[in-house]
């Protein structure tokens, strides 16, 4: 059984390895940076967004091995004086291993959904990739343009 967890700083090695796969798969824009100086920089910036504020990291686990991950970025509103919620929240960096696809990515999307719930953000908004689209439509996003948000 695939564990989906929190991402934890000690994951960011491993989770910059799958954003390098992520953004150089085949169909995508080439790399205009070397590998390893990539992953590196990735690295550093995810275990300083890891330990801070403002994002929050959902990882799949399979045997040891990191195999998918969504990332999350909590985007405060100005305060206003009415009954709506004060948060809106930016999904990103949603990729699960061509291997491991078949519903992984509704369980790691519902862990998303969750905690939006549980930290009372207003809106989830995002920009899919074509073969995503069904994905977040099944999970109740609507499309504006490009971007896709759901209510919470």
């Amino acid at each position: 059984m695939i564990e989906i967890r929190p991402a934890a700083v000690s994951d960011a090695g491993a989770l910059a390895e799958l954003r390098w796969e992520f953004r150089t798969s085949p169909g995508r824009d080439p790399a205009v940076e070397d590998h390893d100086a990539f992953v590196e920089r990735c690295a550093s910036w995810m275990r300083r967004e890891l330990d801070g504020p403002t994002w929050r990291a959902w990882i799949a686990v399979d045997d040891g091995r990191i195999v998918g991950q969504v990332w999350a970025a909590i985007v405060p509103k100005i305060p206003n004086p009415v009954a709506e919620r004060e948060r809106h929240a930016y999904v990103s960096n949603f990729y699960v291993r061509p291997a491991a696809r078949g519903g992984l990515g509704t369980r790691l999307l519902q862990h998303v959904l969750d905690w939006a719930r549980a930290n009372r953000i207003d809106y989830l908004v995002l920009w899919p990739s074509a073969r995503s689209v069904s994905l977040y439509e099944r999970s109740g996003f609507t499309r504006n343009g490009r971007v896709m948000e759901l209510k919470v």
